[in-house]
């Protein structure tokens, strides 16, 4: 045993000695040309995809432009348990929203904060590696209100291309794949997730493949992790083909412009090395920026909402607005709120166990153990009741969490920073347990919509984020039912036997005058406390040609210009059940194979016509 210490000991010292010998970042040091067939800006979910994809054709030159760096500079990225570091940090754009009025009542000028990815892929490399591509009624959902060629069986052949599955019970299933740039295994790092399993059994669920046929029930996790360490879409996508020849990868660089001549994208306008650059497109540009980036750079290039660009003065003249579109509209995202449980043994993640040096070793030697996970290990997907809901996709989701908040600065997370007043935090670490789990209920289909707006014309201000929180009172409603089916999980007998009971977050002068366990208790809690899950969409909706709502045309295309197309997070029609990563890295596959006009999933469409 102690020779075979030695032996790795040895492997990762001259490991790091052909690291220091070797630059792994020489390519992003390349001189940039003055113009590219295609320019792609953003280097996150979407865009790392479309970029090794359209650089499959030697015969065009592709230029992808990120404003963050390296994500090979970040020493906490790989490591999955590390991704709540990741927050606040020179790689993320740390965006707050405005006040809300209905929602964020613990929360300092109760304003939000949004986490978004600025490094070599994007929000890939700083999110939690949750892989659910969604319910197939939400793409059927958007094929009836006129977004042709993106139903379920549309998208299915793109979500086959991207896997390369390594969890043993699915590899051979005919709704997953292997040999693609995305490796997929099982999240599991502690006893609790078979707890889970056996909780929501009780009451009925069946245990799932959530990325099968019928996600309705409960799922172990499916990760881009591979040998315990993250595997985002620059590791995936980028990594692999970063020396080809017609590929130029540009970091650090700000976008300000896109380039728009009689009505024609022509390139691009940006900011590297504190000068001014302009880089031209001779097919398309692409905007994979992101939910809040692309319809804010679409805004400063003169392409949105007529009246808000007149107000900025961004259009002095008619002349100047390229396309009166709804930009920034739309806005969908998740919400989750915390449901704390104490229990009687040490079964989560706590701030001890990570500071031990077997679990340390253990994961440096062999990529396994509690670092090698991002503290979630189970979710279950339902319908709510209300009013005797005929949905045919989910609208809530529990999201289970083997990890204690014991030592961290916020009431419900390892780390996480959502901007809650210093007296929550301080209540929250009184409280705060060693032994304890937490449950997230997230709302899946808000009916609370929301908005992107510029505040200024300068690139460099973030813009103005309202997404209307629980405005609506289903919102809330929904959300409450989800609690009560937390709730029935923590009667079952699996968690009396480790007995959980709940850590409460009321305390004197927040949600202290309701009475406890009413459902006046639980909304005023959800108005507090509930917060966003990261999942930004549909601010560049997609539609069809005739579709007012829109901004992209079903191919992808900004509606009245040419050589322009979106393809991220803010095109989705709505948000779908589920965490957003795995329905972004599809449209970035489906995006390349439009723009190429190639079908390249034929193969997995042959492979769809078992299912039938």
């Amino acid at each position: 045993m102690f020779s075979k210490v030695i032996v790795l000991c040895l492997g990762l010292i001259l490991a790091a000695l052909l690291r220091q010998r070797t630059d792994p970042d020489i390519f992003l040091h390349v001189k940039l040309n003055s113009s590219y067939d295609y320019i792609i800006v953003g280097a996150g979910s979407a865009g790392s995809v479309i970029a090794n994809r359209l650089s499959e054709d030697k015969d065009v030159t592709v230029l992808l432009v990120e404003a963050g760096g390296s994500e090979l500079e970040y020493d906490y990225i790989p490591i999955p348990l590390a991704a709540p570091l990741l927050q606040q940090t020179d790689i993320d754009w740390s965006f707050y929203t405005a006040p809300q009025q209905a929602a964020f009542k613990a929360m300092k000028e109760q304003k939000g904060y949004w986490p978004r990815g600025r490094v070599l892929g994007g929000s890939s490399s700083i999110n939690y590696m949750i892989y659910v591509r969604g319910s197939r009624h939400d793409y059927d959902r958007w094929e009836t209100e006129g977004v042709m060629e993106w139903s379920y069986k549309e998208v299915f052949p793109y979500f086959l291309k991207i896997e390369d599955m390594k969890i043993a019970d699915l590899v051979n299933s005919a709704y997953h794949s292997i040999g693609g740039y995305l490796p997929l295994t099982k999240t599991k790092a502690t006893s609790l997730s078979n707890i889970y399993q056996r909780a929501v059994e009780e009451l009925g669920y069946k245990t799932v493949d959530v990325n099968g046929e019928d996600m309705i029930g409960y799922s172990h996790i499916q990760s881009n992790v591979l040998r315990g360490q993250r595997w985002g879409t620059a590791t995936a996508y980028l990594r692999p083909v970063i020396g080809r020849p017609n590929l130029h990868i540009s970091t650090q660089s700000f976008v300000t412009k896109i380039l728009i001549e009689n009505k024609t994208a022509i390139g691009i306008e940006m900011i590297k090395n504190g000068r001014k650059m302009i880089v031209t497109a001779n097919k398309e540009v692409v905007l994979s920026a992101g939910a809040v980036n692309s319809p804010q750079l679409l805004m400063l290039s003169g392409i949105g909402p007529k009246e808000h660009l007149e107000e900025l003065k961004i259009a002095v003249l008619s002349i100047d607005v390229h396309a009166d579109l709804p930009v920034g509209k739309n806005l969908e995202d998740h919400m989750f709120f915390f449901m704390k449980y104490k229990t009687t043994d040490e079964l989560s993640v706590s701030i001890k166990s990570t500071k031990s040096w077997w679990n340390i070793l253990k994961y440096y030697f062999t990529g396994e153990g509690i670092f090698s996970f991002a503290g979630n290990e189970g979710l279950l997907f339902d319908k709510s009741t209300k009013d005797n809901n005929s949905l045919l996709y989910p609208d809530y989701q529990l999201q289970f969490y083997s990890g204690t908040s014991k030592g961290s600065d916020v009431p419900a997370n390892t780390g996480l920073t959502f901007n809650f007043n210093d007296s929550v935090l301080e209540d929250a670490a009184r409280r705060s347990d060693d032994n304890e789990i937490i449950i997230f209920p997230f709302l899946l289909h808000p009916k609370s919509i929301g908005s992107i707006k510029l505040k200024s014309k300068d690139p460099f201000d973030h813009p103005l984020i309202n997404p209307n929180y629980l405005s609506q009172q289903d919102d809330v409603d929904i959300l409450i039912e989800a609690v009560r089916k937390v709730q029935q999980i923590a009667m079952t007998k699996p968690f009396r036997e480790m007995g959980a009971t709940l850590n409460r977050l009321d305390y004197e002068g927040l949600c202290d005058k309701e009475k406890f366990d009413s459902d006046a208790y639980w909304e005023c809690l959800i108005r507090h406390y509930a917060v966003t899950a990261y999942h930004p969409t549909c601010t560049c909706r997609i539609g069809s040609t005739n579709d007012q709502t829109s901004v992209v045309d079903t191919k992808l295309r900004v509606k009245s210009l040419r050589n322009l197309r979106v393809a991220d997070a803010s095109v989705m029609r709505h948000v779908t059940s589920g965490n957003t990563n795995a329905p972004t890295i599809m449209i970035g596959e489906k995006a390349a194979d439009l723009i190429r006009g190639k079908d390249t999933v034929i193969k997995f469409r042959k492979q769809i016509k078992q299912l039938r």
